[in-house]
């Protein structure tokens, strides 16, 4: 009997003496399991506060006229860079003194066929600001009209960077020249750049205030 009782005595302090460490155990497990979710919350505050990507828009057309451009078909910014730069200059109402000028002197054809070119497009506002009479002169005269419309245009693709302070040849064999920054620029000092950036599929278009003179 008394050999009984001494083993339950034993049994009863071993079981005391490792119940604290058993609860502890738990207690540490328990707060492994918490954690674990803390950590991926901040990995997940990492990774929001990560940039996704450049948004940068600087490739797209700017300036005041630029809203007057229809949002959609042949004549929109997307419908216009399918087409090659006198088809395109065809679907925008703003061109279509421009456009009709092409035709007269016979440049359609080689606007469209010249690879990477950059063309300086009146608005037709920009034809009003010259003497009805003067015009009327101008279009009836292929070779003038031809060196006018030549002028306007560079035989290769400038950005908006290389307007900032530019100078360069056109397919008439004249100089112009170009100031500005961001999305206001000039040519020759006169001529606003109203629409900047617009591309076809040959050429960047900057749609202007004002007609260009030869010098």
């Amino acid at each position: 009997m008394n050999g009984m009782k001494i083993r339950r005595t034993a049994i009863a302090v071993t079981a005391a003496a490792l119940l604290p460490l058993s609860l502890a155990a738990c207690s540490d497990s328990g707060s492994d399991t918490k954690a674990a979710p803390s950590s991926a919350a901040d990995d997940q505050a990492q990774t929001s506060a990560t940039p996704t990507g450049d948004t940068k828009s600087d490739d797209q057309p700017f300036g005041p006229a630029c809203a007057g451009v229809p949002k959609e078909g042949a004549g929109s910014f997307d419908g216009m860079a399918k087409d090659p730069v006198a088809t395109a200059a065809s679907h925008n109402p703003a061109l279509s003194t421009l456009v009709a000028a092409v035709k007269q002197a016979g440049l359609v054809d080689t606007l469209n066929n010249a690879e990477n070119i950059t063309v300086f497009a009146p608005t037709n506002d920009a034809f009003a600001k010259i003497p009805k009479a003067d015009l009327d002169k101008v279009l009836a005269d292929k070779a003038t009209l031809t060196k006018i419309l030549t002028y306007h245009v560079v035989g290769r693709r400038l950005t908006p960077e290389q307007l900032q302070n530019g100078s360069f040849e056109t397919l008439q064999k004249g100089m112009i020249t170009t100031k500005g920054s961001g999305q206001d620029y000039t040519v020759n000092d006169t001529a606003k750049v109203v629409c900047g950036k617009v591309e076809t599929a040959n050429a960047n278009v900057y749609i202007v205030d004002t007609v260009l003179m030869p010098k």
